[in-house]
């Protein structure tokens, strides 16, 4: 039995999410099929992130356990003819440890969104990115992003229904920066809470309008109550972009 490490991209748009679903094809379960179709083995593929329905990765970390002998960069080329048409790439696959965990290993996780401010609609950027058109302050944004630094409790930020154990998490990073026409939010924790950066892009970009201020912000995230909070933005704006180990 080996255990291979997989980095993967995929566009989330038509997904139900990471996760295996009983309506509804996952990544999980493409992965999963593309292995039976490579190995005849039917198998498990652990994620890093449970990305959502319509989230997106450049590099989604998973783990995988297989009895055929097969070399890592075969295995990748044959999970990527199996998953045609999906829009699902194996970027990279590698021997791991027998101990190594792609989501309990994992010491860290950076996930960017992408709000395009214009007026026009979107064409290209379709259903990967949050179309803004009242024109949004970036420098705001980032400076009140930089209230939520740090080690807090989230209760304000997470979903209602998010099952973590505990509200509190530690924020590593939140950046906002514009290039050109497209604002660019960066988040970093060791694991975040379910729906957390969506929430809180959608807090910040009341900030970018002007209806929110820095205060806001501090006064929605000591609030703990979601009802507090800023709407939750799209999941077509988010991408993990990587995982971390040490």
């Amino acid at each position: 039995m080996t255990r291979f490490k997989l980095t993967l991209e995929y566009d989330g748009s038509n997904f139900v999410g990471w996760q295996r679903q009983a309506i509804g094809m996952s990544i999980q379960q493409a992965l999963e099929e593309a292995v039976f179709r490579t190995t005849a083995e039917t198998v498990q593929v652990h994620g890093a992130g449970r990305t959502d329905a319509g989230v997106h990765a450049l590099a989604q970390v998973a783990h995988v356990d297989i009895e055929k002998a097969i070399a890592a960069d075969k295995l990748r080329d044959a999970l990527n003819f199996h998953l045609k048409p999906a829009p699902i790439a194996v970027l990279a696959a590698a021997v791991a440890p027998a101990d190594f965990h792609a989501r309990f290993s994992a010491t860290g996780r950076a996930y960017l969104y992408r709000i395009v401010n214009r007026r026009a609609p979107l064409t290209v950027d379709h259903g990967r990115a949050w179309l803004a058109n009242a024109p949004l302050d970036a420098d705001a944004m980032h400076d009140a992003a930089q209230v939520l630094v740090g080690t807090h409790d989230f209760t304000t930020f997470r979903a209602t229904l998010c099952q973590a154990p505990s509200p509190v998490k530690t924020l590593e990073r939140l950046s906002v920066h514009r290039v050109g026409e497209e604002i660019q939010i960066i988040a970093e924790a060791r694991s975040f809470l379910h729906h957390q950066v969506r929430n809180i892009v959608g807090t910040l970009r009341l900030v970018g309008e002007g209806k929110w201020s820095k205060e806001d912000v501090r006064a929605a995230l000591e609030a703990k109550d979601r009802s507090e909070g800023g709407p939750t933005s799209p999941p077509d704006g988010l991408y993990l972009t990587r995982v971390s180990y040490d």
